[in-house]
């Protein structure tokens, strides 16, 4: 079955000290099985270690903040508007370097990465319909 409308509340929200995302588009979600989207939330000063994903390409969309991207050794300044292209296997990672959450759209092709992220150990998993909240 095919879902063409998602809303935030549809969906899990995966829960790390370094941010929260939310998976809008699935194979479980949509049913669509050629990419996954999310959105992501670093809060200032926060941001995940370099790693990277093996098998699917990774596209970062700027949606609000600032932040420090780094890309196969390559870092530099992020701002709203701009989009970053990593492809499958490059390491990578960003970090929140202003004030305010930094917010990201991030879409894998094939999707995959985000279960691996499910699987970490530091990862909470808050069901739909619920408000992530810090202890």
């Amino acid at each position: 079955m095919t879902t063409h409308y998602v809303d935030p509340d549809d969906v899990d929200t995966q829960q790390f000290d370094w941010g929260t995302l939310k998976w809008m588009a699935t194979p479980e979600v949509t049913g669509g099985e050629r990419f996954s989207a999310g959105v992501v939330l670093l809060e200032p000063g926060k941001g995940h270690e370099l790693h990277t994903h093996p098998d699917s390409d990774e596209i970062l969309y700027v949606i609000s903040g600032d932040g420090e991207q780094t890309v196969a050794g390559d870092t530099r300044e992020i701002t709203a508007g701009e989009m970053v292209n990593v492809p499958a296997g490059v390491e990578h990672g960003t970090v929140n370097t202003g004030w305010e959450t930094l917010k990201l759209l991030a879409v894998y092709a094939p999707p995959g990465p985000e279960d691996v992220l499910a699987d970490l150990p530091g990862c909470t998993i808050v069901p739909a319909g619920e408000i992530p909240t810090r202890d």
